[in-house]
């Protein structure tokens, strides 16, 4: 099995046209809630890595999908090509963590009381 061959799979079957839409929808659900994300679309995403590393002899459950990613895990410091692939894969169901402003200005400081 090539780690890579796989991993790129299951970012290709992403943009599938239906699982695109089966993601879409469960954003839209999310509203960008991270708590939301992951009612709505880390479920979608595992069905759907589920789908491509069954064929590779991982299990067809949550189980095979932790196997899968801490495999992919061990191999990002070694290969940046997969670690450039995992990027992408988190990029396609984590939304965009914004930091919330710091300092005086924003008013970010709690004054004790």
């Amino acid at each position: 099995m090539n780690d890579l061959m796989v991993l790129a799979e299951v970012i290709q079957a992403f943009s599938a046209p239906e699982n695109a839409v089966r993601m879409d929808e469960a954003r839209d659900n999310a509203c960008n809630d991270m708590g939301k994300m992951l009612q709505f679309v880390l479920p979608v995403a595992t069905q759907i890595q589920q789908e491509v590393i069954k064929a590779y002899g991982f299990s067809c459950d949550g189980e095979g999908v932790l196997k899968f990613a801490r495999l992919v895990k061990s191999y990002e410091a070694q290969d940046p090509e997969i670690a450039s692939l995992s990027g992408k894969l988190k990029a396609l169901f984590l939304p965009p963590m914004t930091l919330p402003p710091h300092g005086p200005a924003s008013g970010g400081s709690v004054a004790a009381s």
